[in-house]
């Protein structure tokens, strides 16, 4: 949506097709009533005309309505949920054409069945509200839809990426540490980096970097490890790099004020992970791992240790790499955080490629499945910072085969779990999960070590009909309700 004419028009038109179906008028009639020609008159109800003031008043004679009330904004209560989408930011700010959808089709979309369409927007508003979803939470749910339609993996990023590295003169092996970024960000870019502390600003210490474009200087929270800062830094470069305009200036979500910001983000944040870990390396080691007949934790950490990156980067960018050279495209990404001595996680990432893997979203009022090697490191990594102290750089790794119960789904997951800093009593898990079918069988040959860990798992506690489950939360409420009313239809069915 480029203005308010383009509003005016869609509104105007969409009056006039309704007035019309509502007195059972043809557009041939219409035109006859009018004066107009049918063209014309589809033009105009599609939105994409709007008439002068003589031909208005045609319309008006022809239709029966007062000339004001033709032309008021206002729409009828059955098409209010469209003027309020019209007159909300998300049309103008979601750019369609990255879905393959142009503006002009969603109009015409909505000009061919008004009543309908504002039925549909209305109940999607009504789970939205019902849900309590915020305006960055769509946003984010539209930026996984992005992602997942491309496989994760975007070809001109990764060519932007590797003209950086060309340009700065860093070699194929070498992954760039916080320190030469902050140079590049220092001198080519003009940047002022800074460090605050919880003494010089205790209300910044939950955020890692907030920015200001009017002096250049990048504030950096000083209790950072060095791979958190090379992606600062990292990302920095990509907005600059990419020519990134519309942006967020802190680093965590506090509030967005367009998807376009939430979009320029995700390619800062891919552009960072792909200067980090150059392609090359990570499909050769990774080639090598996945031909191992026995499954090694070890061995991919110490593939991961090859690169400046955290766990969350490195898996975002393992995931980038399956899809594109090893084909491996279903697939799920998870990130979990887990403050210390609570029993509750929470699920904040999330993408899934190829088909909807549990969980998702809807489930974050339940207790996920304690069985989930996502939650067990975590609560395997407290246990270890009870028994050895606090440790920022301590990675675990552990893998299941993970059989879901009822449907028989099995998935190969591996997971890494280590502090989350600035928060010292926050820690976080990175979960990638592959469906095992044929592809991935010829590819991971260790899937049938005797050594690797195979558990039942399944959604939530809620859902979960496993009777002698010593991990479960919960009772299996909504699967005992789901019974409930399974036998009810069955009760009626014998009735007849």
């Amino acid at each position: 949506m480029s203005s308010n004419s383009d509003k005016v028009k869609i509104i105007f038109g969409l009056k006039i097709r309704q007035l019309r179906l509502d007195k059972k008028l043809s557009l041939s009639e219409v035109a006859e009533k009018s004066g107009l020609s049918i063209s014309y008159l589809n033009e105009i109800e599609k939105g994409k005309k709007y008439p002068k003031t003589e031909k208005i008043m045609a319309l008006s004679d022809a239709l029966n309505i007062d000339y004001d009330s033709l032309v008021s904004l206002k729409l009828s209560k059955q098409l209010e949920p469209i003027a309020e989408l019209l007159n909300s930011n998300i049309l103008t700010e979601l750019p369609l054409e990255i879905f393959g959808v142009e503006p002009a089709d969603f109009i015409e979309l909505m000009s061919e069945a008004p009543a309908k369409i504002s039925a549909f927007i209305s109940t999607i508003i009504e789970i939205s509200r019902n849900y309590d979803m915020r305006v960055e939470q769509f946003y984010f749910s539209v930026l996984r839809s992005y992602q997942e339609m491309y496989d994760n993996y975007f070809p001109d990023i990764e060519e932007s990426a590797q003209q950086f590295r060309k340009l700065f003169e860093i070699s194929e092996i070498t992954s760039p540490n916080d320190t030469l970024l902050s140079d590049i960000l220092q001198n080519f870019y003009g940047y002022q980096i800074e460090e605050f502390t919880r003494e010089s600003h205790p209300d910044l210490t939950t955020i890692r970097s907030v920015y200001n474009p009017k002096t250049s200087k990048l504030l950096v929270n000083g209790d950072l490890s060095p791979e958190q800062r090379a992606f600062t830094f990292g990302r920095e470069l990509g907005y600059q790099f990419l020519q990134l305009k519309n942006r967020p200036y802190i680093s965590s979500v506090i509030e967005v004020n367009s998807f376009e910001q939430v979009l320029n983000n995700f390619k800062a944040s891919y552009f960072a992970g792909a200067i980090l870990i150059n392609k090359n390396v990570l499909v050769d080691r990774l080639t090598y791992f996945f031909a191992s007949p026995k499954w090694n934790g070890d061995m991919m950490l110490s593939i991961m240790r090859l690169f400046n990156a955290t766990p969350e980067m490195f898996y975002h960018r393992l995931s980038n790499l399956m899809t594109s050279h090893f084909k491996i495209n279903n697939l799920f990404f998870l990130r979990f955080n887990n403050e210390v001595d609570h029993e509750l996680f929470y699920l904040t990432k999330e993408m899934h490629l190829a088909k909807l893997h549990t969980p998702h979203g809807t489930a974050l009022n339940e207790h996920y499945c304690r069985r989930w090697v996502s939650l067990t490191i975590l609560k395997d990594l407290e246990k270890i910072q009870k028994e050895e102290g606090y440790d920022p750089e301590k990675v675990l790794c552990k893998a299941q085969v993970s059989e879901y119960i009822d449907t028989n789904n099995h998935y190969f997951v591996m997971s890494l779990a280590k502090p989350s800093p600035p928060n010292k009593k926050m820690n976080s898990s990175v979960t990638l999960g592959f469906a095992i079918d044929d592809n991935l069988r010829s590819m991971a040959q260790f899937l049938n070590d005797p050594a690797l860990p195979r558990r039942k798992v399944n959604e939530t506690c809620e859902r979960c009909g496993a009777v002698d489950c010593a991990e479960r939360m919960k009772p299996p409420l909504v699967l005992d309700k789901k019974h409930s009313l399974e036998r009810l239809k069955q009760a009626i069915a014998s009735l007849e």
